[in-house]
């Protein structure tokens, strides 16, 4: 093994030498999952046989070096085993490869326990989990939002979360936490998206990038829910998650408003490029209220940095200012750290 990546540095040598950095990455064959990968394969026949097999591996070049290998597990359709080899090293993430694989698998299994979990509880109340964060949360569901509809499927979902908390029990990290989220997506969007293939494991497929891709290049809504002593506030509140350029226009179309209406008062007055999370007023798609940072006067550089200042206003779907703004002074602590009233 150590041989054939020894000619394989010899290679890439030549091409460096010759110029050929095209070939350096291409023919030259220095980037390589296929030693990686057999090394995977002979640990997981040593020490877990006919339990995982390799489905597949991707480089891990040009950052540590290595792959990552992936492997199904042979009783549980569900999870998914990611092992990081160096096999010119003799290492898996930079320790061991024996125990690391025995980590990974234990890892892999545990977060498929845990998405059942998760699954079951949506299942009951009605709701389908078609994606994951790629930690295996935040859950994303389908669902049509609109003025008529938002405050009941918020409530119906908050139920699926506290049947999620009481589920996976007192004393497991959701029930601890002070919050979750849902991240919802329209009908029209899901039925869109890159499923995969049926035969990945469950894990695998919806914690992937490109289906992450597929429901997150249109703008959806994330749910947000307060836990306390593990029971859930079940209404839960929700903000709308934009694609870039959609994010970028409506900060302009808010900016630009407020900021012609503050210069009556500050008539040098400079906003901040920083945007607080926005939310959707109870019962309403198309409001959302949030805060814009500004200065009363241009600070270095004509900017407005570490603003002690804050409006708070609700707008339409656009960014259209609805409604009188408030403006709140001394938004910063004493070291600093922006403390804005709740609303």
């Amino acid at each position: 093994m150590a041989g054939s990546r020894r000619r394989q540095w010899r290679a890439a040598v030549t091409c460096v030498l010759a110029g050929a950095l095209v070939a350096l990455l291409g023919a030259c064959g220095v980037v390589t999952t296929k030693e990686d990968r057999r090394a995977a394969e002979e640990l997981a026949d040593k020490h877990f046989p006919g339990q995982i097999k390799a489905i597949g591996a991707r480089t891990l070049f040009p950052g540590t070096g290595g792959s990552e290998v992936t492997f199904a597990v042979a009783d549980d359709r569900d999870a998914v085993v990611r092992l990081r080899i160096n096999a010119d090293k003799g290492t898996c993430d930079g320790k061991e490869c024996a125990g690391a694989l025995t980590e990974a698998v234990a890892r892999g299994r545990a977060d498929a326990a845990a998405f059942r979990t998760l699954r079951d509880a949506f299942d009951a109340c009605g709701y389908e989990v078609i994606a994951l964060g790629p930690t295996g949360t935040p859950p994303y569901v389908v669902a049509e939002l609109t003025n008529a509809t938002v405050q009941r499927v918020l409530a119906d979902i908050g139920g699926c979360v506290q049947r999620w908390v009481t589920a996976s029990g007192a004393g497991s990290p959701l029930a601890k936490a002070k919050a979750s989220y849902v991240n919802v997506v329209s009908p029209a969007v899901a039925g869109k998206r890159d499923r995969g293939k049926d035969s990945w494991p469950t894990m695998m497929r919806l914690t992937r990038s490109d289906l992450l891709a597929s429901l997150t290049k249109h703008a959806y809504h994330s749910a947000s829910y307060d836990i306390a002593d593990g029971r859930v506030d079940m209404a839960g509140s929700a903000r709308v998650v934009r694609p870039f350029k959609e994010s970028q226009a409506f900060g302009k179309t808010v900016q630009d408003a407020v900021r012609e209406e503050l210069r009556a008062t500050y008539p040098n007055v400079v906003m901040s490029t920083y945007q607080w999370v926005w939310r959707l007023e109870p019962g309403r798609i198309d409001r959302q209220t949030g805060y814009l940072l500004f200065c009363p006067e241009p600070g270095e550089r004509g900017r407005c940095v570490n603003s002690d200042d804050a409006v708070l206003v609700t707008t339409d779907e656009r960014g259209n200012p609805v409604g009188k703004i408030r403006v709140v002074h001394d938004v910063r602590d004493g070291r600093g750290a922006l403390r804005l009233p709740p609303y």
